[in-house]
């Protein structure tokens, strides 16, 4: 019973996998069981696929391994991480997905993306393998090694036949739940002011203090400013996959001790949702740092659907240690008392709109990581 199942969970513990992201499928339900119960792995539930990738971004960078298993989907909503992060900045990506749309579907909406996502990998040059059935199953540790000796993504496309033998015994497995009763008491009160600072005058402050953290960086200009204001090796810059930042630095903080600090902007969580994930995580050695404009400030400053406060956003994510400075008084004490207790730690910097001209960065992708990994151990 579940032998395909326990294939893969052995091959994932013989390629010494430590980070597996998961978002469900009904196909390989009995799978992500199996994951959600192995002590061997840290499992990362998600609620965006595309999470998955700066999640594993972020684990390959601090010296881990991991995986992502998905359903066929959810390719489809990744296809801008996979390649503006995994394949620029040549991070391996391993992804394991059941590959809807091909087999005995009885989803008709499954079908148009299912049918064409091999010619889509392929006009994206993106590397896949295609699992027919369970005699095939060995194919995902080539899928695996190959990812990791090539530094790209690799997709194992596993079609449902594959998982038939588990199909009439599943419902006898019980579902892994937590407890959803508990006391919740809040009381928030906060005035919301005028900011004095500018983005890079926050960023300029925030320098000021960086000594042996691992920083990552929002796009676009937010990086740009982070290294015109203190270029180190420990900055990772993005260039792309907007709202990925925070993704990527939970997975850094889930695989070092090291305090890790994300330059984040409003927009850009907004988008990524992955406030949540970060509360269940709880990991005590994150900060999320939420540079408020108000704005996509990197385009034009148009505004962005974020006059909510993202402290409270941060607080019903389930997220305890936050604060807000709108000066730069309150943010030099702010970041004089921010390791005083444990992360997930949030800091909204409410700050006016305006980017500085800066010059652009002087380092590729490959040499952003490159030195980023040789800093971190």
């Amino acid at each position: 019973m579940y032998e395909t199942e326990r294939e893969v969970i052995e091959t994932l513990k013989r390629n010494k996998i430590d980070v597996v992201s998961t978002l469900p499928c009904e196909k390989i339900s009995a799978l992500l069981r199996f994951v959600t119960g192995e002590r061997a792995f840290c499992h990362v539930g998600l609620n965006r696929e595309e999470n998955g990738v700066g999640l594993s971004a972020g684990v390959y960078l601090a010296g881990g391994k991991p995986v992502m298993i998905i359903q066929s989907t959810g390719l489809g909503n990744s296809i801008n991480a996979i390649m503006s992060l995994s394949v620029t900045y040549k991070l391996p990506l391993p992804v394991i997905a059941s590959w809807r749309g091909v087999y005995k579907e009885r989803i008709e909406a499954q079908v148009p993306l299912g049918k064409a996502m091999p010619r889509i990998l392929d006009a994206l040059g993106l590397k896949y393998t295609i699992i027919e059935d369970a005699s095939q199953i060995r194919l995902v540790e080539e899928v695996i090694q190959d990812a990791f000796i090539t530094e790209r993504p690799h997709i194992a496309l596993i079609s449902p036949r594959t998982w038939e033998s588990s199909e009439d015994v599943i419902k006898e497995n019980t579902v892994l739940h937590k407890t959803r009763k508990w006391t919740l008491k809040l009381k928030y009160e906060r005035e919301i002011k005028e900011p004095e600072m500018i983005r890079y005058d926050a960023i300029r402050i925030i320098a000021e203090y960086l000594d042996e953290e691992a920083v990552i960086s929002n796009i676009g200009v937010p990086s740009k400013e982070l290294y015109a204001a203190k270029d180190r090796n420990l900055n990772f810059y993005m260039l792309g996959s907007l709202g990925q930042a925070s993704p990527i630095g939970l997975g850094i903080a889930l695989k070092t001790k090291r305090e890790t600090m994300v330059l984040d902007g409003d927009g850009s969580l907004l988008m990524s949702n992955i406030l949540p994930v970060v509360a269940e995580k709880k990991p005590g050695n994150l900060s999320i740092v939420c540079l408020d404009n108000g704005t996509w400030g990197s385009t034009g400053d148009q505004p962005a659907p974020s006059y909510g406060d993202m402290e409270l956003k941060a607080i019903s994510a389930g997220i305890a240690n936050t604060m807000k400075v709108h000066t730069e008084e309150e943010l030099r004490s702010a970041l004089e008392r921010l390791y005083e207790e444990a992360g997930p730690r949030f800091l909204h910097v409410m700050v006016k709109l305006g980017n500085t001209e800066v010059e652009n960065i002087k380092l590729s992708a490959e040499q952003i990581k490159r030195r980023f990994m040789a800093a971190m151990p």
